[in-house]
């Protein structure tokens, strides 16, 4: 099964849950829940800055900051990168302990906090090459409207209707419940 990386590299999906055969977007509802989830995130952050380049030039001067193009974390706890400050945070991740944090709410703060405090990976730590085959042939990411939407259609919605009334008799639907025989003043556990 092979892997690939859409929109920024990080995230990596196995290419049979998201793309059919004929290397269209698969519907979002076959696809797994984590695949789906992830796509949808990365439709929101796909023009996002690089989380360090940020930091290093405030909300001011955000305009210096490198775009993002690696992403690493979890769905809403993401760290963006540029490819400048990836050596940084993959030192972190590796060799400052970032690791036992993978998964916790706290992975992406943590690294902020490791960056600001003037850590930087050392020179010539470099990160893992990146191997992208045939990039631009990939179906270009629908954005988070058009994702919603292609869930919305691919998705049958039916609404049931259910008729609560007790039949009159067995060839007839509809009537009056009978309660009569209901002893409504139980007492329940926790009610009293």
């Amino acid at each position: 099964m092979a892997k690939v990386s859409v929109g920024l590299r990080g995230w990596r999906f196995d290419e049979e849950e998201v793309f059919t055969d004929d290397g269209e977007w698969a519907p979002l509802d076959e696809m797994p829940d984590d695949a789906r989830n992830r796509l949808l995130r990365l439709g929101l952050l796909m023009d996002q800055p690089c989380d360090a380049c940020y930091l290093e030039h405030g909300e001011e001067e955000k305009r210096r900051a490198n775009p993002a193009e690696i992403v690493y974390g979890e769905p809403g706890d993401e760290v963006l990168l540029c490819n400048e400050h990836e050596p940084d945070f993959l030192y972190w991740f590796r060799e400052e302990g970032g690791s036992e944090l993978a998964g916790e709410e706290t992975f992406r703060d943590e690294f902020h906090e490791w960056f600001v405090a003037g850590n930087s990976a050392p020179e010539g730590y470099g990160p893992d090459e990146h191997v992208e085959e045939s990039p631009g042939e990939l179906p270009n990411l629908p954005t988070p409207e058009e994702a919603q939407h292609r869930l919305e259609q691919s998705v049958e919605f039916e609404e049931k209707r259910y008729d609560l009334r007790a039949p009159e008799s067995d060839d007839e639907e509809g009537g009056e419940l009978d309660v009569s025989d209901l002893d409504l003043d139980t007492d329940y556990p926790g009610s009293g």
